[in-house]
């Protein structure tokens, strides 16, 4: 804890002190334990103080929030280097690093993908941000160069319909920033409606797993992981990786 100087002398601090103090609490205590009052007692300055750096609790969390999200994508794309340049390898051990930085990091992956964002949006929602360039830029690699099984046109529930067309173009647009030759016509429908399955399934079982709520003991959860894996590339027409 930072000790007060002499009467009426608040300590020096600064952005990178309360963040660093943000991220220790968290990581020891969970998210509800970072308050400004906590930060605040820890420094040793009066929680007024912070406002001179963020106008409420919920700046700060988003701020914490992309903190880590630069830290898991660095560490990430740091994997990738020792692999080819090949969209489906990097792909899905993309997948497998992203669980084991969950399992490692629990209270970090409940705060940015288990918790209410309020303002700030989720992780997986800020296409242009790192986290979600390194899961995009794999994925744009592997459409480019292998032909997807999609689903039928009629297959795809016609209440998602709107939302996927939406969603399809934020996707063109981010993919068409990381590399221009990358093929629109290959993120059609039913594409963009695969990677949402695919996400969906891959966050249900991670957050299952950090939380521990596997309907059954599981001895060996690699074996389930790695099997969810192989199902999802062949689901996709990938012999799987």
């Amino acid at each position: 804890m930072t000790t007060p100087g002499r009467r009426g002398r608040v300590p020096a601090v600064s952005d990178a002190d309360i963040r660093r103090v943000a991220r220790a609490l968290l990581v020891e205590q969970g998210p509800e334990a970072v308050t400004l009052r906590a930060i605040a007692r820890t420094l040793g300055i009066t929680a007024p103080a912070l406002y001179r750096y963020y106008a409420s609790r919920d700046e700060l969390v988003g701020t914490l929030r992309s903190d880590i999200c630069v830290d898991l994508a660095a560490e990430l794309a740091a994997d990738l280097t020792e692999l080819p340049d090949d969209g489906v390898v990097q792909l899905f051990a993309i997948c497998k690093g992203f669980r084991q930085w969950a399992l490692r990091h629990a209270r970090e992956f409940t705060l940015v993908f288990a918790s209410p964002a309020g303002d700030n949006p989720s992780a997986m929602r800020q296409f242009d941000e790192p986290f979600g360039r390194v899961f995009l830029g794999a994925a744009g690699r592997l459409l480019a160069a292998h032909d997807i099984v999609t689903p039928a046109p009629e297959a795809i529930p016609h209440g998602l319909r709107e939302d996927l067309v939406k969603f399809q173009s934020e996707l063109l647009a981010v993919l068409g920033e990381d590399g221009p030759d990358f093929p629109a016509e290959k993120l059609d429908l039913g594409v963009t409606y695969l990677m949402i399955q695919f996400w969906a399934r891959l966050y249900g079982h991670v957050t299952l797993e950090v939380f521990g709520n596997y309907p059954m003991p599981l001895g060996d959860p690699d074996a389930l992981f790695d099997a969810t894996l192989v199902e999802l590339a062949r689901s996709i027409g990938l012999a799987g990786s």
